[in-house]
């Protein structure tokens, strides 16, 4: 078949009236495949059967059937979707109400204290709702949805129907809420969540525990600790565990140790200021990073500094994550700038004038890599996403690289982190399925969730008397 023009009215059509069993080729791109055996091609193939990869390689090499939809996509680059490993959906429609916060104490004070409890399950669908478009507008594909606002079954069946219907390859972190009324199901509502939505391990949504490192925040019930780690054994699912910081989070990662509860399966969110025994537990465990470089750096979490130099350090490579829009931006490319600029930043002022030993100099590679490969093993996706590689889920960005932010391209990892942007990702694809086509998401009346959106934020507003 004759290749049409990716940006082709005719090739949206065709993409559009695909039938799932149809191969999918996409010919001419510059394809970032993130699998250390393929690397960049340049130009190379991708080639798309259902919901997986079947094959990647230099253009023109890959053979495929008669039937196959062949889209050119030279002057585009292709890339694997990115990978959020911790974002608190529910709270996007209050996006920036807060953009100035302090501290972790406010934050907690104004939005779990006094918003939170005033959510419906109506409130807690457009506000996940809204978080997995924003993140698939920006070219995330797998989104951790730490959903700790679960006041009943409804409020988690809300969130979850959230993810389903935007077609996210999402995460579902159950925890319930810090503060405020809610009906006690929670965790043994998690054995309902997992038979009625989570019944198979071959679909786009996966189930997690959430928890706390300890109970300084809301109480002993948080902690993650052997109970909680029994019931996530119980599920067969993994653990996500939030506000791991300093002298505490230290100590209650030691008491996981000696206890047997770190594993590859759990996930530590910030880590910032743990001592060198704690990250010694966590590398020799295998237990997974996730570093929010924009929330630890900008509201000031502990010392604000991004873990990452402490994690490479013990052989930790960590995934990145949104954490909270109501103070902070909503996509990948802020993350992996504002990590690489800040580490930059200290290993250069370490090595001027400070006396101590810098630390090696991260790259534009490293923060693809913990935002693609390294944040689908920490979901405990590393086997389904995170690459272009053959046998994996088909969740690929298409980036332009003829606009005038990312032209002529020159180095295609450098474009990706450095250039592109929301703008420049003119399609997204989820297993194999268009969710963002044209520079358009599909299927979404944006007009129609902006006036949804500002009702819900008035509703619960005015119920917290805000």
């Amino acid at each position: 078949m004759t290749a049409l023009p990716i940006d082709s009215p005719q090739a949206r059509e065709a993409l559009l009236t695909r039938p799932g069993t149809r191969p999918l080729l996409l010919t001419g791109a510059v394809i970032v495949t993130q699998d250390p055996r393929v690397g960049v091609l340049s130009p190379g193939d991708l080639l798309v059967h259902g919901t997986r990869i079947e094959a990647v390689g230099p253009v023109g090499t890959l053979e495929h059937s008669a039937d196959t939809l062949v889209l050119d996509a030279t002057g585009y680059l292709l890339a694997p979707g990115f990978v959020d490993t911790h974002r608190h959906a529910w709270e996007a429609q209050l996006r920036q109400l807060m953009p100035d916060v302090d501290d972790l104490g406010e934050y907690v004070t104004s939005t779990l204290v006094g918003l939170a409890p005033a959510y419906r399950p109506e409130d807690v669908y457009l506000g996940t709702r809204l978080a997995a478009l924003t993140a698939i507008d920006s070219g995330i594909t797998c989104m951790l949805d730490f959903a700790h606002n679960a006041r009943s079954a409804a409020h988690s069946d809300a969130g979850v129907q959230a993810l389903l219907d935007t077609g996210i390859r999402g995460v579902h972190a159950s925890m319930r809420p810090h503060f405020g009324a809610w009906d006690g199901q929670w965790p043994k509502d998690l054995t309902r969540l997992r038979e009625q939505y989570f019944a198979t391990d071959d679909q786009l949504l996966t189930l997690r525990v959430a928890a706390l490192a300890t109970d300084e925040i809301a109480g002993p019930e948080l902690a993650y600790g052997p109970e909680l780690a029994q019931v996530a054994a119980d599920l067969g699912v993994g653990v996500s565990v939030d506000a791991v910081f300093d002298a505490c989070g230290s100590r209650a990662i030691r008491a996981w140790e000696q206890a047997g509860l770190l594993s590859p399966d759990v996930t530590l969110i910030h880590c910032n200021g743990l001592d060198a025994d704690a990250w010694r537990a966590v590398a020799a465990t295998g237990t997974t990073i996730s570093t929010a470089p924009t929330s630890e750096a900008q509201i000031g979490l502990e010392n604000a500094v991004p873990a990452v130099d402490e994690a490479l350090a013990v052989g930790i490579r960590p995934g990145l994550s949104i954490d909270v829009e109501v103070a902070l931006a909503s996509d990948m490319s802020t993350q992996m700038r504002a990590l690489l600029a800040i580490q930059r930043m200290r290993a250069v002022e370490r090595a001027h004038g400070s006396g101590e030993q810098a630390p090696p100099r991260i790259g534009v590679q490293d923060v693809l890599d913990f935002a693609t490969t390294d944040g689908a093993r920490t979901n405990g996706l590393g086997d389904v996403t995170g690459s272009l590689s053959a046998g994996k889920q088909a969740d690929v960005l298409v980036v332009d690289a003829r606009a005038v932010n990312t032209m002529p391209a020159n180095d295609p990892v450098g474009t990706v982190v450095l250039s592109a942007d929301a703008r420049n990702i003119q399609g997204v694809l989820v297993a194999g399925t268009p969710r963002k086509w044209a520079g358009e998401l599909l299927g979404v009346d944006v007009r129609a969730l902006h006036d949804e959106v500002v009702a819900s934020r008035d509703a619960v507003l005015a119920r917290a008397g805000r």
